[in-house]
C-alpha cells in the first residue's frame, strides 16, 4: 500500500480544479439486471468458503440526497470538495451450521441488514482527477434476519481508499483499492465466535470473545461499464492475525479470501439528466 500512497502524493500534488468545472451531465435513473458469481467464506475466520450464483438488479440513482452507485447506496448529508457524510445499508449472507464442520450442531447464522453514517475525507487528488485518496471512516450496526430480529452490535472499518479512472490506459475502467483494521463490538464478536457450555464438545471448548480489533482487511476491484454492458470484479483479503478473537476454537483460518465477477446489462436510462463532478 505504501507504494500506492507514494504514487498518488506525486500526482496528487497541486490539485486545485472546482468540481463545478468538472461536472458532466448523466441520467437521472439507469435500470438493468445482471448476475455475479461470489465466492465467499462462512464468515471470517472460517476454513470453508461456498461459490454463490445471484441475480441482482443493476441500478443508478444519481439524486440530490439519495444516491445508488457503484459505492453502494447511502443518503449523502454533506458532499464538499473535500468531504462527505453519507448513510449507508448493506447486508450479508446466511450460513446453515449444519453444512459447517467448526459449527455443526450451533445455532446458524442468519443474513444481516447494516445500516450507519460514513465519512470520507479526501486527502490526496489528482490535478486532472483521475485519481484521489480518501480516508474513510464507516460505523455500522446490524439486526439478524428471519426468525425474529437480534442485534449484531457495532462495527467501525476505517480505511484508506484509492479510486483511480482508466489505470490501464484502455478508457473507462475504474479501479478501487482500500485497506484498514476492523474495530466491534463484543456483542457482534459473541454473534459469531463465542461458544456457550451448551455448544461445547470435544475440539470445540466453551468461549468468550471480549470485543475491539477484529483485524484488517485489503480490497480490490475492476469495473467498467460499455455501451449497455457494465462488468466488475473484486478481491479481498482478511487477516485475523492479533484480533481479539483469534482464538475461538470457531476460528479455522487467520487468513481469509473472496472474490467475485459480476456483469449487467442496463436496459433503460431517463431522459433527464444531472451534472456529476467528477470526484
Amino acid at each position: 500500500m505504501s507504494r500506492l500512497v507514494r504514487e498518488c502524493v506525486a500526482i496528487g500534488l497541486g490539485a486545485t480544479l472546482s468540481a463545478a468545472a468538472l461536472a458532466e451531465p448523466m441520467p437521472l435513473w439507469e435500470a438493468g439486471a445482471g448476475v455475479g458469481v461470489l465466492v465467499l467464506p462462512d464468515y471470517r475466520g472460517s476454513d470453508e468458503s461456498r461459490a454463490y450464483v445471484l441475480p441482482y438488479p443493476y441500478l443508478i440513482y444519481r439524486g440530490d440526497f439519495l444516491k445508488a452507485d457503484r459505492e453502494g447506496v447511502r443518503a449523502e448529508f454533506l458532499d464538499s470538495d473535500r468531504f462527505r457524510f453519507e448513510v449507508a445499508v448493506s447486508a450479508s449472507q446466511p450460513v446453515r451450521s449444519s453444512d459447517n464442520q467448526a459449527r455443526r450442531g450451533m445455532p446458524d447464522l442468519k443474513g444481516s441488514f447494516e445500516l450507519g453514517p460514513s465519512l470520507a475525507i479526501n486527502l490526496l487528488r489528482s490535478a486532472d482527477r483521475s485519481a484521489r485518496l480518501d480516508l474513510r471512516v464507516p460505523v455500522s450496526t446490524g439486526v439478524t434476519l428471519g426468525g425474529g430480529f437480534q442485534g449484531l452490535g457495532w462495527q467501525s472499518a476505517p480505511r484508506l481508499n484509492l479510486d483511480v479512472n482508466d489505470p490501464l490506459g484502455f478508457g473507462g475502467w475504474n479501479l478501487g483499492l482500500a485497506a484498514g483494521p476492523i474495530f466491534q463490538s463484543r456483542k457482534r464478536d459473541a454473534y459469531f465466535y463465542d461458544v456457550s457450555s451448551d455448544y461445547a464438545r470435544a475440539g470445540r471448548p466453551a468461549y468468550r470473545s471480549s470485543g475491539g480489533y477484529a483485524g484488517s482487511q485489503v480490497l480490490g476491484a475492476l469495473s467498467k461499464r460499455f455501451e449497455r454492458v457494465w462488468v466488475g470484479a473484486y478481491a479481498r483479503a482478511d487477516s485475523l492475525k492479533g484480533a481479539s478473537f483469534d482464538d475461538s476454537p470457531l476460528v479455522r483460518r487467520r487468513s481469509v479470501f473472496s472474490a467475485g465477477f459480476g456483469v449487467a446489462y442496463v436496459f433503460g436510462q431517463s431522459s433527464q439528466t444531472v451534472d456529476v463532478p467528477s470526484r
